[in-house]
């Protein structure tokens, strides 16, 4: 027969109180270095179109390249703590940078490539160089 200690409060963890003080203190600055933004890609005849959702930010916060066929989007949110008397009990907000690669087919203009920031979506548009496209019959004889 072995003996187990038990709690005089069983239902409840003996260091709880040391949980909730780590959960409201130590959660609530923004420790991670990065994020990962949402992507929705989508392709029509025409173009293809790159929307990634990162509110907050300012049109200059973000850098776009065009590199040997790889499209880079990256970017970087600083959390500014202004007003010190505020006790944040919970930050949820996407902090940090931001990086997003995408390899582009060749049937490209990259000079026309455009970008927009609206409403919080980073919206891109590459257009499609016209490929014409052969159709033949062939009669079997």
């Amino acid at each position: 027969m072995s003996l187990v200690r038990r709690n005089s409060d069983w239902f409840v963890p003996a260091h709880m109180d040391s949980f909730l003080v780590r959960f409201f203190n130590d959660s609530v600055a923004p420790t991670r270095s990065g994020f990962s933004p949402r992507v929705d890609v989508a392709e029509t005849d025409k173009a293809f179109e790159i929307q990634v959702a990162v509110p907050g930010f300012d049109k200059k916060d973000f850098s776009i390249d065009l590199n040997e066929g790889r499209l880079t989007i990256s970017g970087e949110r600083k959390f500014k703590d202004e007003k010190k008397e505020k006790n944040y009990h919970a930050i949820q907000t996407e902090y940090g940078k931001f990086s997003k690669t995408f390899q582009l087919p060749k049937n490209i203009k990259e000079d026309k490539i455009s970008a927009s920031y609206e409403n919080g979506i980073l919206g891109l548009t590459i257009p499609k160089n016209e490929v014409k496209k052969l159709e033949s019959k062939i009669e079997i004889k």
